[in-house]
């Protein structure tokens, strides 16, 4: 029972990298970045490819993994996403979407349709035991990184110049300008530190979720339930909402094998019934 706690809580910690970046840019920035889970595939790929191409050891490719989705993001918010934000939700919807096949078939067509496979330094591979518990060392290392992602991003959105100047300039774009603050610069720095953290995400699950083109397909139903459960005004809630999830997954899974896959639905549906606007966002 431990084991599934302890793997549900790695498993939620993933989730939650990949989705906090679209909770950031959709919560904060008012804008529906389906194609997020493109920016996750190319950090897994660059961690894949550096690996197994130039054998760079995991460690050193995971700043990779971050910086290029991050410097890709900044490139594209500047050249197609910026004249999007005032624009309707669907407009940014079937625009993301279509950046989305447009990832994969490119994808596809300069790397081949084979799932690329990652080697794990041995000292994160096997099991070890803590408390008599079994935990995978893998694991253990996600809940660690992810654990220190989320006291890092949540102490920069509430305690510096920059999360005050992000909320302002989301709040009254108008007025921030009016103070000095440069509103298109501090999204396109968001933008790109949530497309880097898509990124990184995608290089720490691509041993677990599997790498192939079709990579945001798969994730892109579980970041938009993380964030739908969770809500989009804090991080707390994508956060609590990602291990709820990953924990009814991983149990679902490991006690009703054929029902496994429905469970998250099922949590999903149950969350939002009895709070329509997610776990810790306010009803209007």
């Amino acid at each position: 029972m431990l084991t599934i706690l302890f793997d549900g809580i790695a498993y939620g910690m993933l989730l939650f990298v990949l989705a906090c970046g679209l909770s950031v840019t959709l919560g904060l920035m008012n804008f529906v970045n389906l194609a997020h889970g493109a920016f996750a595939m190319a950090g897994g790929y660059a961690t894949a490819l550096l690996m197994n191409r130039a054998g760079l050891p995991f460690l050193l490719t995971l700043p990779f993994a971050f910086g290029l989705p991050a410097l890709a993001g900044l490139v594209l918010e500047r050249i197609l996403y910026r004249p999007l934000y005032g624009r309707p939700h669907l407009d940014q919807v079937l625009f993301s979407i279509g950046l989305v096949f447009m990832a994969v078939s490119g994808t596809d067509w300069a790397l081949g349709s084979g799932q690329q496979f990652i080697r794990l330094p041995a000292w994160l591979q096997g099991r070890a035991e803590v408390l008599g518990v079994p935990v995978g060392l893998y694991r253990s290392f996600i809940i660690v990184v992810c654990g220190v992602l989320v006291v890092a991003l949540q102490l920069v959105l509430s305690r510096t110049r920059f999360g005050s100047r992000l909320r302002a300039s989301v709040d009254d774009p108008r007025v921030a300008r009016g103070l000095g603050i440069d509103v298109g610069r501090i999204f396109a720095l968001t933008f790109a530190v949530g497309s880097g953290l898509a990124g990184l995400g995608g290089a720490l699950g691509a041993e677990i979720l599997g790498l192939d083109p079709t990579f945001p397909l798969k994730i892109m139903i579980y970041v938009l339930i993380v964030v739908t459960v969770g809500g989009t005004s804090s991080i707390a809630g994508p956060f609590l909402a990602a291990l709820l999830l990953g924990v009814a997954d991983v149990a679902g899974k490991y006690y009703v094998p054929s029902l496994g896959a429905f469970v998250i639905y099922a949590v999903m549906i149950a969350i939002l019934v009895l709070r329509p606007q997610g776990l810790f966002a306010r009803a209007r």
